[in-house]
């Protein structure tokens, strides 16, 4: 075995800055991975089990999930960090949060379980316009023109799109027609935002960088602005599950970021 030269990967098609970066964007990501792993799970899928066993039963048997998430998986691109694996995580933990907050206002099982079904809805389909402007925006739209041939009254498929036009940070909340539509839409954004904890530094950043062919040193010059946002996220989360369980989420990622930046710093910055 050998090492490639510069005109092995000119004849396979290989760029060589570009395939170093890699490796080393490839060899953070694994350090990355090796400090989350030391840490614990959230406490939010230990206090509230039930919730996160029944979401993810409703997810693998529902049919109209089922059908929901075939669409969406030939949909979603995988290499923007907010693809499928993305959206299955959100609408498993949507729906978590979705039942917890129903248990705890006293709703009926049948209204808990049809929410648990719009809030998992809503999971699949949030990011389905990642990719352009205004994602959010262009993303209900579609998902009011997909919905459409499913199973749901217009007035679930309005409160569907209302929470995925709000599920950005930083971002005014339009006002939502209905209290149960508002849960949909905290619930939705709150399981969006649990990403921005562990699964940010597992997975999300080396996507969106290798998407963006992000040059290192521009990686580590951004790198505390991205820190500072995801303190500001802290105070954003919406239901009252979420800001209970939320910060913990947001803690253990910048716990996690910080190890990995002096990481960077001494390993990877020369």
């Amino acid at each position: 075995m050998r090492w490639l030269t510069k005109r092995d990967c000119v004849r396979g098609g290989y760029d060589p800055p570009r395939f170093i970066m890699e490796l080393i964007y490839l060899r953070i990501r694994n350090r990355a991975r090796q400090i989350v792993f030391r840490f614990p799970s959230p406490k939010f899928y230990k206090d509230l089990s039930w919730a996160v066993e029944l979401s993810r039963t409703h997810f693998n048997t529902a049919p109209i999930i089922l059908r929901l998430r075939q669409f969406a998986e030939k949909q979603l691109e995988n290499d923007f960090g907010h693809g499928l694996q993305h959206a299955v995580k959100v609408s498993l933990d949507a729906g978590a949060l979705m039942l917890a907050e129903c248990r705890r206002i006293g709703s009926s099982e049948a209204f808990a379980y049809r929410r648990l079904c719009l809030a998992q809805c809503a999971g699949l389909l949030h990011d389905i316009r990642r990719k352009e402007k205004d994602h959010a925006i262009s993303g209900a739209l579609a998902a009011r023109r997909i919905l459409k041939s499913y199973p749901l009254s217009p007035d679930e498929i309005e409160d569907i799109s209302q929470a995925i036009r709000d599920h950005e940070a930083f971002k005014d909340i339009s006002a939502v027609n209905t209290p149960e539509g508002l849960l949909i839409s905290d619930c939705l954004y709150d399981a969006d935002k649990f990403r921005w904890g562990p699964d940010n530094f597992t997975d999300t950043i080396w996507d969106m960088v290798s998407f963006s062919k992000t040059p290192l040193p521009q990686f580590i010059e951004f790198y505390p602005k991205g820190m500072d946002m995801l303190e500001k996220a802290k105070t954003t989360f919406r239901s009252e599950i979420g800001k209970k369980y939320g910060p913990q989420f947001i803690d253990v990622g910048l716990d996690i970021g910080r190890e990995l930046f002096s990481v960077i710093k001494a390993e990877f910055a020369s």
